[in-house]
């Protein structure tokens, strides 16, 4: 009788203790989730909201009308884009070619110079700012859109240099090598076989980075021109003052963008997934 019994304690103590990890673990998703996406939700809602300031007075897309036709803001965004575009083709030229080398490389050293490529990303931004501050104007650099350009690719091409790198250290080797003996040049062999393999590395990086881009506020602050306001900037120059429903608006068509950008890149990796299979 007594073994009977502790024999079910002993059975039932570790599915008690398994629900309780289930129900934690659920727990825990379910709070990070909404920690994370409330903040996006209330401002979704206060882009439709009648009210200039929090209270809600009721539905209307008046915001959405008013910030098409916002030649200010739109001029920042478009200066927001032509960097990220910019610097992201910067980035995937500079950064793929690096990989690519550093991967293919064998020399005393290269250890640390891969951990100079990526300090950007370990840096602080207002360090970075500074740096470019002071060399441009020690260089009588014109502050505009060249120089946002330039300090962007900097932080913009270790997000390319780590994705390609880490596709390529997973890559057989050997595939590249057929292609050479069966009479393939390099060039061929990397556009044949090595590009087709990193492209999803690629874009995926370059989305990172275009992100990254488009939401920098500290290096752009230091380095911009006196017609070259980015976006961001205008949204924290505004935020002083207060933050008018347009601006809501604004974020509530990045997001929609956002979202059709990470849609775009899951549909594009899933077709090369199919290609690379079947062939």
């Amino acid at each position: 009788m007594r073994s009977n019994l502790g024999r079910l304690l002993r059975q039932s103590t570790p599915i008690t203790s398994s629900r309780w990890l289930r129900l934690s673990s659920r727990f825990y998703v379910a709070l990070l989730l909404l920690l994370t996406y409330l903040p996006v939700i209330i401002v979704v809602a206060y882009s439709f909201n009648e009210g200039r300031y929090g209270v809600w007075r009721g539905f209307t897309t008046q915001w959405y009308t008013r910030l098409l036709t916002n030649r200010s803001i739109r001029a920042n965004l478009m200066n927001s884009l032509k960097v990220a575009f910019a610097s992201c083709g910067i980035a995937i030229v500079i950064g793929t070619a690096g990989a690519v080398g550093m991967t293919r490389s064998h020399f005393w050293g290269k250890d640390l110079l891969e951990n100079l490529a990526i300090a950007p990303l370990m840096l602080p931004e207002i360090i970075l700012g500074m740096a470019y501050l002071t060399l441009f104007t020690a260089m009588k650099v014109t502050f505009g859109m060249g120089t946002l350009i330039i300090a962007h690719s900097t932080f913009c091409i270790p997000y390319i240099y780590l994705n390609v790198q880490s596709r390529l250290a997973g890559m057989d080797p050997n595939l590249v090598e057929a292609a050479r003996d069966l009479g393939a040049s390099p060039g061929r062999a990397f556009r044949d076989i090595t590009l087709p393999l990193i492209t999803p590395s690629i874009f995926s990086g370059a989305i990172l980075a275009f992100a990254m881009s488009m939401d920098d506020v500290v290096i752009s602050f230091f380095v911009k021109g006196v017609t070259s306001d980015t976006l961001p900037i205008r949204i924290y120059s505004l935020s002083k003052v207060g933050i008018t429903p347009e601006v809501y608006a604004l974020c509530a068509l990045m997001l929609v963008v956002i979202i059709m950008a990470i849609a775009l890149f899951y549909t594009i990796r899933k077709i090369t997934q199919r290609r690379t299979f079947h062939a």
